[in-house]
């Protein structure tokens, strides 16, 4: 694996072939979804999908998608016990869908999933708690087939502070070991729902980029899950990727006509990450949502003590559905984005920080 040096360097000089995002350019072709690569750096696909839904995702140009195993609400050994339940459980969905989808490993993987019409799945922990403080867990979750690691979720654990903790602290010297042994072992490491400090201290120690694969920017709508322009342009400058998410309370306070805010995100993170660091990372249902009482008792019983039931519904309107990729790209060629920009945000980025890290 490079060091970061290189990687840095790397980005630089396809900054300087490539230049920097129009928003006021022309469009180059009449690319699509269905040409492009689209992969949703942290999204929801579910043991209860059927084939009906998983088509029309494929059918939606999706691509891959990376996939929480287990709730990240957990400590120690039910940490444990819930994140390798959860691969076994999604392991065998998989096998039983292998028409659709497919586990990835690696890029190659993704490329396959791309090329034979199906889904590539990659796993990941949004909490490092699964791992306790023994590193050698990691290589035991590696060979299971996790591929990216989240460093905390919303308050303190063994490795740093979550955005909902009260302090202010940052990666703690275990963290500061985590980070390396997942570098070493060709993880990729998150740092979604990270205060800013944690975020700040994991980007500085990892010798490779890392990835914010799902947030939104505090600089367009002021939410405890966002990330500021100074962390953003800090995980830009070390070759980063941010995904910016579609949980509706995150991006704007409007319960209709969301999706012009949510593109207003994107391009807030491309002026200031640049069109090589920037993805999407929807952390949503691809399922159609209406709020049932049967759908409002499932949010309860996932949620707990974390759902506020004023927030919702978390959709935005126009992305509620399977088919919302799409409604992304024509909204971004809408404001005369060209493709290749299109394409980099849609799935080049994060297919590229995947090459880079996991391989």
């Amino acid at each position: 694996m490079h060091d970061r040096r290189t990687f840095i360097k790397r980005s630089l000089a396809t900054a300087g072939v490539l230049g920097s995002a129009s928003w006021t350019g022309t469009a180059l072709g009449a690319s699509s979804t269905q040409s492009a690569m689209v992969f949703d750096a942290m999204g929801e696909i579910r043991e209860v999908y059927d084939s009906a839904l998983l088509q029309e995702m494929i059918d939606s140009g999706l691509n891959g998608i990376t996939k929480t195993m287990c709730d990240p609400k957990t400590f120690e050994r039910e940490a444990l016990d819930v994140a390798l339940e959860g691969i076994r459980s999604f392991d065998a969905w998989i096998e039983a869908n292998s028409a659709q989808v497919l586990k990835a490993r690696n890029v190659a993987d993704l490329d396959r999933a791309k090329r034979e019409g199906k889904i590539a799945v990659f796993y990941l922990i949004q909490n490092s708690t699964p791992f306790g403080k023994d590193l050698d867990m990691v290589d035991t979750f590696y060979k299971l087939g996790l591929r990216t690691v989240q460093v905390t979720y919303n308050y303190q654990n063994w490795a740093g502070a979550g955005c909902k903790e009260r302090t202010n602290a940052g990666l703690s010297e275990f963290g500061i070991e985590l980070v390396a042994k997942l570098n070493d072992t060709n993880m990729l490491v998150d740092c979604s729902h990270a205060n800013m400090p944690t975020m700040a201290d994991t980007i500085r120690t990892s010798k490779v980029p890392i990835i914010v694969s799902h947030t939104g920017c505090q600089a367009i709508h002021e939410n405890i899950r966002n990330t500021t322009d100074e962390n953003l342009k800090l995980l830009a400058d070390n070759g980063g990727v941010v995904g910016i998410d579609q949980i509706r309370p995150h991006i704007t306070t409007l319960r209709e006509g969301a999706l012009q805010h949510y593109l207003d995100h994107i391009q807030h993170a491309v002026n200031v990450c640049g069109i090589d660091h920037v993805g999407i990372g929807s952390d949503r249902d691809h399922r159609f949502i209406d709020l049932t009482p049967e759908y409002l008792d499932e949010l309860r019983a996932e949620q707990g003590a974390n759902l506020n039931e004023d927030d919702l519904p978390w959709f935005m309107v126009e992305l509620n559905g399977p088919r919302r990729m799409e409604t992304i790209w024509d909204g971004l060629k809408d404001r005369r984005l060209s493709d290749a920009d299109v394409e980099k945000i849609m799935g080049a980025n994060v297919r590229r920080i995947y090459a880079e890290t996991i391989g």
